[in-house]
């Protein structure tokens, strides 16, 4: 993990839950430092080529910011082997379960993972490099003086329309309300993003290829209809 977390890199959330088992504890120790994201590398200077992280040349890189648990992600993998993926996520507990899935399909050459804050990586990554960026149910942050920690937001959306290639994918989820209305004003109204839906039919039901969540099958407290929003970089 990266050193002077605190001081170097602010993140607002939980870094860890409940203590992790030994098999989970064994796969942060010996598969994740296989397959991460080296801190030396992420400088914020905006020139990595996120295809360079990996051993083969990927047909496409695609991105996913807070994966939670990975089951997206990792279906996403399975899927499409000659994909590049990158997944980030502070939460430990949450990507140590998907290490242990990952390390049960045996499919590991084509992720490079970040377990910390996002954001740093993506100030390093080279303009117009990746093809998709997926940020699926992100905390709501309810509380109004809170609003500020959404990671989509102004500044951050300006920090993906960079990353992504032209008519790139912004792919954002959510069941909470408030936090729908807030990720489609934001993004609407940035001029580097276009909404690609025709009807409420296009964000209210999710595509044929759709890979649920562990969080989008169950519901959480108080949450409404699942949206899917689906944006393109001008």
């Amino acid at each position: 993990m990266a050193k002077n977390l605190d001081e170097k890199w602010r993140f607002y959330g939980r870094r860890s839950g409940r203590r992790l088992g030994k098999g989970r504890q064994g796969l942060l120790n010996d598969l994740y430092p296989r397959i991460k994201i080296s801190e030396d590398i992420i400088d914020e200077k905006g020139s990595l080529d996120p295809s360079s992280l990996f051993s083969f040349k990927p047909e496409k890189i695609i991105f996913e910011i807070g994966f939670g648990s990975g089951e997206h992600l990792a279906e996403m993998m399975r899927r499409a082997p000659e994909n590049g993926f990158i997944g980030a996520e502070a939460f430990i507990n949450g990507a140590a379960s998907f290490l242990k899935t990952i390390d049960e399909q045996e499919t590991t050459q084509n992720i490079r993972l970040l377990i910390d804050d996002a954001i740093p990586l993506v100030k390093s990554l080279k303009q117009a490099s990746i093809d998709e960026l997926y940020i699926l149910n992100p905390d709501p942050w309810h509380k109004t003086r809170h609003h500020s920690r959404r990671i989509v937001n102004p500044d951050n959306l300006t920090l993906f329309s960079r990353i992504l290639k032209p008519k790139g994918k912004l792919i954002l989820s959510t069941d909470v309300r408030d936090l729908v209305e807030w990720m489609v004003t934001h993004t609407v109204n940035h001029p580097d993003f276009h909404w690609t839906a025709n009807s409420s039919d296009d964000w209210r039901t999710p595509p044929p290829d759709w890979i649920p969540t562990r969080y989008e099958t169950k519901g959480a407290k108080g949450a409404d209809k699942m949206n899917y929003l689906f944006f393109e970089r001008v």
